[in-house]
């Protein structure tokens, strides 16, 4: 199990966009896998991108068989490698919810998502995926491959009336960021 260091924010290396992987199934890109699973599920995050541990390549892993104790209401999101990903809206309508982040680690705000994606890409064989979803699975995807555009969340909220810190807006999972 390696777990690696996770960027935080004000690290410049979170606003650069990552480069499209150009081969699959090598054992490189498996070990960048096995390391972005290692260090999300030691993190308790919902997904963790690439370039959040420093590597700038359009990887994103995401979703769980159990809850997460940092998001316990949340509904169950299929365990994911997406890879080269392509997100396209269905529809205009959006969702504002409450969004955290490993690389802005103890703050929440309320980041307008679009409510229903596609997203396409590739799994880590070089395998398509091609899903039609929406609600927190739509979230946590667009949140996820953000990172790969050099984007963060708080680069999103919209009203900074609703971003705060963790401990004081919900703190009853605070004890389970990762500060």
């Amino acid at each position: 199990m390696t777990v690696r260091n996770i960027l935080k924010m004000g690290d410049a290396r979170l606003l650069q966009h990552a480069a499209a992987v150009e081969h699959f199934d090598t054992p490189q890109l498996h070990a960048l896998v096995q390391d972005l699973h290692d260090t999300m599920a030691a993190a308790q995050g919902a997904g963790l991108a690439a370039p959040q541990i420093g590597v700038p390549l359009q990887v994103v892993v995401f979703g769980s068989l159990q809850r997460n104790p940092r998001y316990p209401d949340r509904p169950l999101v299929p365990p994911t490698v997406l890879v080269n990903p392509v997100i396209t809206p269905l529809g205009d309508a959006e969702e504002e919810d409450w969004e955290g982040c490993l690389s802005v680690p103890g703050l929440r705000g309320r980041v307008p998502r679009w409510s229903r994606i596609r997203y396409t890409g590739f799994d880590a064989q070089g395998a398509a995926i091609d899903r039609t979803v929406e609600g927190f699975h739509a979230r946590v995807v667009q949140h996820e491959c953000d990172h790969l555009w050099g984007t963060l969340y708080p680069m999103r909220v919209r009203d900074f009336r609703q971003f705060g810190f963790t401990d004081v807006l919900f703190p009853g999972i605070a004890a389970h960021e990762d500060d």
